[in-house]
């Protein structure tokens, strides 16, 4: 059965656009509460990233949740991983991220984790999408009575404890003592945590998009715009610099010359130092979107290789599926479960500091190993949600056999929507970057055809 309002990463949408809207917010915090109360749930954590609109469905999760007799711990500002991490750590039975993550500032979107961390499954998720279309369709929530709302509180020294825990990845024997790297918060939820986890370890920090405003958050900067980051590393004389997006669960990374390093080249490096030190204990986990390169690069070191359907949540249940520990997203999603039960990029970017300290070796020079294919995405927006309708049309189905005809055995292409946005991506991946390029503007012409 599918998902009505869930997508890949929780509720997601503009704000003040159904559902993304403070009174879907209320009910939708009460049927959660309902669902979760049910199997003992007590108190959930709220966090959020820097929207100015996280004040307004802050308050609406609240009340429906009180409205379901469920208590509320309010951390403020915080990345989605360090959320998770927390709603365990204070003993909460689950917790909520109010965040859009990369998308910008008028958007918004609710994800809810477990109290192991984890994002809830398909079953959780269904149950409390019929509670909340009860609620939707009655205009009408059945609340507790007054003995039993739930009540509120605010936890204060949550960024502490998340910047100790990040620390704590991060051997003892070893400091970054030397380097000077670039950081980019992207105006989000890390910008007052990611700069002291890596200068109380040592590293000579130059901060930057680290002053939310409310409505800058991924603008122009962070893990999905670059270019700012680039420049900065290359105009400073940095080692690298360090991308997060908004919600800091993504992590790109820009070597000394300023080149990108993206979630693939991340993962290679991770299964690299761990075949080094001898505990890969398994394989990894990419996606259907993974570059063919991660793979080969992966088969040269005899490290086995399973993509999952695109969306971390999914790299997640394969791990776990089939007892491997590292996976991730070229997007900068990277999961290594030794260390935490989501995406984290602090977390992976001390692991990668860790890989390149141990080896003595610049990000460049570490990840010369890995040679990715050329691969081009194109985003095709489209005016309704009709995605599914589109991509089981007779002439998007006979653009995509002429892009493989043409490319035969020296690529592959992939069509999805988008699990957060109107959008069909559209990915051609071969040897020959022109007729990549090529074979991805003709399926996006018969899909906006469509349009």
């Amino acid at each position: 059965m599918s998902r009505k309002y869930f997508g890949t990463d929780g509720v997601r949408g503009k704000v003040g656009t159904f559902p993304i809207t403070p009174d879907f917010a209320m009910k939708l915090g009460w049927a959660a509460g309902t669902v979760l109360a049910s199997s003992g749930t007590k108190e959930i954590l709220i966090g959020k990233d820097t929207r100015n609109s996280g004040y307004m469905f802050e308050s609406a999760m609240e009340a429906g949740l009180s409205a379901a007799g469920v208590n509320v711990a309010f951390v403020g500002p915080m990345p989605t991983p360090a959320v998770a991490y927390l709603a365990s750590t204070f003993r909460a039975d689950a917790g909520v991220v109010i965040s859009a993550s990369h998308n910008p500032y008028y958007d918004n979107g609710i994800k809810f984790f477990n109290n192991s961390g984890t994002k809830l499954n398909d079953e959780q998720e269904l149950e409390i999408e019929a509670l909340l279309e009860q609620a939707l369709k009655n205009d009408a929530m059945q609340c507790v009575s007054s003995e039993r709302l739930g009540k509120a509180r605010r936890i204060n020294d949550a960024p502490g404890r998340y910047i100790e825990f990040c620390k704590g990845i991060f051997a003892k024997d070893l400091t970054l003592e030397g380097l000077k790297i670039v950081v980019d918060s992207a105006n989000g939820a890390a910008y007052h945590i990611a700069p002291n986890v890596y200068s109380e370890l040592g590293a000579d920090v130059i901060s930057i998009n680290d002053k939310p405003d409310g409505l800058n958050i991924n603008e122009q900067c962070g893990a999905t715009h670059l270019d700012s980051l680039q420049t900065a590393v290359v105009a400073n004389n940095a080692d690298l610099g360090i991308a997060l997006d908004g919600d800091a669960d993504r992590l790109m990374l820009v070597d000394d010359a300023g080149n990108v390093v993206d979630g693939d080249q991340i993962l290679y490096i991770l299964a690299k130092a761990a075949k080094l030190q001898g505990n890969m204990n398994g394989g990894v986990v990419g996606t259907l979107m993974s570059n063919l390169g991660l793979e080969l690069a992966l088969k040269d070191m005899d490290i086995p290789f399973k993509r999952a359907k695109v969306g971390d949540r999914y790299v997640v249940e394969q791990l776990k599926n089939i007892g491997w520990k590292l996976g991730g997203e070229g997007s900068g999603h990277i999961l290594h479960l030794d260390y935490a039960t989501t995406g984290d990029g602090i977390v992976a970017s001390l692991l990668v500091l860790t890989a390149l300290i141990q080896k003595k070796q610049s990000l460049k020079d570490y990840v010369a190993g890995m040679q990715k294919l050329p691969q081009v995405l194109l985003n095709v927006r489209l005016t309704q949600n009709n995605a599914d309708d589109i991509l089981n049309t007779d002439s998007v189905k006979q653009a995509v056999t002429e892009a493989e005809t043409i490319l035969a055995n020296t690529g592959r292409v992939l069509l999805r929507k988008s699990g957060t946005e109107p959008l069909i991506r559209v990915m051609v991946e071969s040897t020959d970057s022109v007729a990549s390029q090529a074979q991805a503007e003709h399926i996006a012409m018969a899909i906006k055809a469509l349009l």
